[in-house]
């Protein structure tokens, strides 16, 4: 890894006031961005409640919005609070990613942390006439916030039950949300819908907003440890009080001190790409905690998958099994001839028959079926050059899969395997994990404590094992594949399979969507590449052929599938040869334009070479759009490879495999004008000539 050397500006102003001098109902403290343009305010009303607000140019974004925590064992942590110090510091450094959608990434932000004593004296606390104590730290950017509270070592709160968060945003002008709902059956997997702000119920994050300024702004979290999720709801107006995920045992997070929160993030900017170019919760996570994990290479896969959901064969045993050596086989031949890296073989393993979704309690992760000889299609790749990527579905099933991990993971690393693709498959609050008394079972949320403790103990003991890891129906990202690198993509939202079978399937604009919400979040295994634009039944796909090549741009990942079946991949020659060379691991990146829901189009540059690559997509609507190169380096030429819709395609309608590709020679301050179909997209590759 190529290593610089950065300078970093801390400046520290500590700040001590007197108790009984504090001024009640008025501001006491104040920072600003780097570039001064935004301004966080702290604040403490006439009964100790703490709030935040924050203003951008002149104008508010977030009204006053107040902070602390329910318990379910002791007081609120609420209000009676007076402020002890508090302390300043600047950050200006860079530092640098093993693999992503940039490789450097600057982290320039004012942080002021201050420390707060409540006066509600219970327990020890009323002998001892101690009041509870608790740090608040804010980071501000350019372009973002994040916050979060510490909770130290105390008498009066050894442990805390936390029953909800009472942090507010409370959202100071109107304007438009794009959003998915929070605890439903269907976790993650839901389409966006488009709503007022005043007109949101209970969302995941990151949920994304325009206001009626013009201002961008969207909600996420940083580094959920050891926590649950934060679902945002809206309590009346546009007045949003974060609220937790649920726990089967009472508070939804049980936690001793001390302790800190995951990090409470708002992005903000002038436009929608603004949103995207933004690294906010990746510098809000602590650093690579692995070491060295150039183990890891990005890289790009079939698998035996599509099929499955076409119903062209089965993740069971029987006569359409599908994970059979000799179908492995097969697919390893045409990994080596096309140079994919990867084949994902599912199903492989027992476990697969009878009722699997939500209970597991028959998978092996050891264990193959008697048609699959897991050694001989190890070996087999491995003289072809090609890594099999394991799957691990649990069916929901943590205390199966827990007790199985550690012989599963070495297992895995004694044949070569370095990926894994892990699955929890249950309805949302159906996962399967021990009880108290750890002989029981007991049901849990997909994103609660539970499992975010689960997630990371996997990606932990696969890193043990130099195995990445790739989960489906996850936690949702919050940044820690800053500080665990081998966490290298997930699912999180609905992907490609939903073109096959959903009901309804992905609608033209959910790509659009996807990249101004659910990107924001980090890298996601959408699986893109079929070619035959037909799912299940022969259903037509709303895509074009081109828009098919777009997602490998638009849709980032680290690991990117080629998801149709062979012989459709190898039936579009020009299509097949783009996938061939697009990289999945870049230098650069910048959204050039787009707006949420309507289209994207954005530019990557190749982390191994000069070249650049350009990709766009739109939701049902044609498009013209006049693609500025101006980041290319200024005086050198390119070769352009296009890669379009045809002249009057369509992705609605039987012209959607009309697809042109033509080159030219382009350098800095050109303009591309290029038509995008309904339901179409475009892929460019920018060859550097020396």
């Amino acid at each position: 890894m190529k290593v610089r050397k950065f300078k970093t500006i801390l400046a520290v102003i500590m700040v001590s006031i007197s108790l009984p001098q504090m001024a009640w109902g008025k501001d006491i403290e104040t920072i600003k961005s780097p570039d001064e343009k935004a301004v966080l305010t702290i604040s403490l009303d006439g009964d100790g409640r703490i709030s935040y607000r924050l203003d951008r140019n002149g104008a508010a974004i977030i009204a006053p919005s107040k902070m602390g925590f329910l318990l379910t064992d002791n007081n609120p942590l609420n209000r009676g609070f007076t402020m002890i110090s508090s302390q300043k510091s600047t950050v200006d450094e860079q530092w640098e990613l093993p693999w992503g959608e940039r490789q450097f990434v600057t982290n320039n932000h004012n942080e002021i942390s201050i420390i707060f004593k409540d006066n509600q004296l219970t327990g020890n606390n009323a002998q001892n006439g101690d009041g509870r104590t608790m740090t608040l730290r804010f980071r501000l950017f350019n372009n973002g916030l994040g916050f979060r509270y510490e909770l130290p070592k105390q008498n009066g709160l050894q442990s805390a039950k936390i029953a909800d968060e009472l942090t507010e945003f409370n959202i100071a002008q109107n304007g438009d949300a794009w959003w998915i709902q929070a605890g439903d059956w269907n976790r993650y997997e839901y389409l966006y819908q488009k709503s007022a702000i005043n007109a949101v119920s209970t969302a995941h994050s990151p949920i994304s907003m325009k206001l009626t300024d013009g201002t961008y702004i969207a909600f996420h979290e940083a580094a959920l440890v050891d926590y649950s999720a934060m679902w945002l709801k809206r309590m009346e107006g546009n007045n949003f009080r974060a609220t937790l995920s649920p726990s089967p045992s009472g508070p939804k997070v049980l936690r001793d001190t001390p302790f800190t929160t995951p990090w409470r993030t708002i992005r903000f900017a002038d436009n929608a790409p603004g949103l995207y170019d933004n690294d906010l919760e990746l510098n809000l996570n602590e650093p690579n905690k692995l070491g060295d994990v150039s183990w890891f290479k990005p890289h790009k896969y079939i698998g035996i998958w599509w099929e499955m959901h076409l119903d062209g064969s089965s993740w069971a045993s029987g006569a359409k099994h599908g994970a059979t050596t000799q179908n492995a086989i097969k697919h390893i031949d045409f990994a080596a001839k096309h140079g994919f890296r990867g084949i994902l073989i599912e199903g492989w393993n027992k476990g697969w028959d009878g009722q699997w979704f939500g209970s597991g309690r028959d998978f092996s992760f050891t264990e193959a079926y008697d048609d699959f000889d897991l050694k001989k299609v190890t070996d087999y790749a491995r003289k072809k050059g090609v890594h099999i990527i394991g799957h691990h579905e649990t069916g929901g099933n943590i205390k199966i899969y827990e007790a199985q991990l550690s012989n599963a993971m070495k297992l895995y690393a004694s044949l070569g395997i370095d990926a894994v693709k892990t699955g929890y498959v249950a309805d949302a609050g159906g996962i399967i994990g021990p009880g108290e008394n750890m002989q029981d079972e007991a049901f849990y949320w997909h994103d609660g404590q539970k499992m975010a403790q689960h997630h990371l103990k996997v990606v932990e003991e696969a890193a043990k094992n130099k195995i990445a890891v790739n989960p489906h129906e996850p936690i949702k990202d919050t940044g820690l594949r800053r500080t665990y690198p081998n966490w290298v993509s997930r699912e999180g939202a609905r992907g490609m399979e939903y073109q096959a079978w959903g009901e309804p399937a992905n609608i033209p604009e959910h790509v659009p969507n996807l990249i101004f919400t659910r990107m924001l979040s980090g890298p996601m295994d959408y699986t893109p590449g079929v070619f035959s634009l037909k799912g299940k039944n022969g259903r037509d796909i709303e895509s074009t052929l081109a828009r098919q090549l777009a997602l490998y741009l638009v849709i980032y990942s680290p690991i990117q599938m080629a998801a149709d079946l062979p012989e459709n991949l190898a039936a579009y020659p020009d299509a097949l040869g783009f996938v061939e060379k697009v990289p999945v691991d870049w230098k650069e990146t910048i959204t050039l334009m787009g707006e949420i829901g309507d289209y994207a189009v954005q530019a990557r540059q190749d982390k191994a070479s000069k070249n650049w690559f350009v990709g766009g997509v739109t939701d049902e609507h044609e498009r013209m759009v006049n693609v500025a190169l101006s980041f290319l380096e200024a005086g050198r030429k390119y070769r352009a490879t296009i890669y379009r819709d045809g002249d009057g395609a369509s992705g609605l309608d039987k012209t959607r495999h009309n697809m042109v590709k033509e080159s030219k020679i382009v350098e800095s301050g050109d303009l591309l004008k290029l038509r995008i179909a309904p339901a179409g997209g475009f892929a460019i590759q920018l060859e550097y000539l020396p």
